[in-house]
């Protein structure tokens, strides 16, 4: 059956629900979980990462792994299913915070009462050095921001500048990176635009695009631009039109 006239969202639907193996779909999951998760820290290999998504399970060769990176990893792959699903619908702030909920479920951060899950951060941080909306700004400030990018029309820019808000506000404890990457794979598919994986060997461009984002657009621009022709080279392989 036809889920979407998005040809990609359409494949990655239908190969989601028949559990096939070795298609775009499994492609979108190892890699995506392998590098947005490798940006932030995890030390999970790439292989690691596929043998848990073919098996959903751990072998031998994980002694030492941490378990919440093993955790976030499965989690991740369950966030990529609810981008699938809900994708045509309107980007909303219950959905980023169910994103969340989905990717810090089971972790070690649950264990403190401080750290919400699903939920906007109540102690102040920073990333990359650089300050964040103090937590009772929090709610306004993404309200405010999606209220905006809900009544413009939405190109790659439009989504990339989302992006670069949402970071600066950094609206939960931990996490934000990655609940940030997949909102711009569900945007991208949203608005028939070729989608992207962040690889973790340019995170350093990333990173140095968000921060120079309002000065210099084209450094994340052309980082992501890059990843997106790197996605097209999987559909192309996959018989994929645009």
């Amino acid at each position: 059956m036809k889920f979407s006239d998005n040809k990609l969202l359409n494949r990655l639907k239908e190969e989601k629900d028949a559990k096939i193996s070795g298609g775009i779909y499994h492609k979108v999951q190892v890699k995506f979980a392998y590098n947005s998760n490798h940006i932030e820290g995890s030390k999970l290999t790439e292989e690691q990462t596929r043998f848990i998504f073919e098996t959903n399970t751990v072998g031998a060769d994980f002694n030492g792994a941490s378990i919440d990176d093993i955790v976030e990893t499965t989690n991740h792959f369950r966030c990529i299913d609810l981008v699938i699903e809900e994708c045509e619908k309107p980007l909303t702030e219950t959905f980023i915070k169910r994103l969340h909920s989905v990717l810090k479920s089971g972790t070690s951060d649950g264990r403190f009462e401080w750290f919400k899950i699903g939920d906007y951060k109540l102690k102040p941080n920073e990333v990359a050095g650089q300050e964040t909306s103090p937590p009772a700004e929090v709610q306004d400030r993404i309200r405010e921001l999606l209220n905006e990018y809900n009544a413009r029309g939405k190109g790659l820019e439009e989504i990339i500048d989302f992006h670069y808000s949402f970071e600066k506000i950094h609206p939960f404890q931990d996490g934000n990176g990655r609940v940030g990457r997949l909102i711009m794979f569900k945007e991208s598919l949203a608005n028939n635009i070729v989608p992207f994986v962040i690889d973790e060997r340019h995170k350093w461009y990333y990173y140095r695009g968000l921060k120079e984002w309002k000065s210099e657009k084209g450094y994340l621009l052309d980082t992501c631009l890059s990843a997106q022709d790197k996605f097209r080279e999987w559909m192309k392989y996959f018989d994929i039109k645009e």
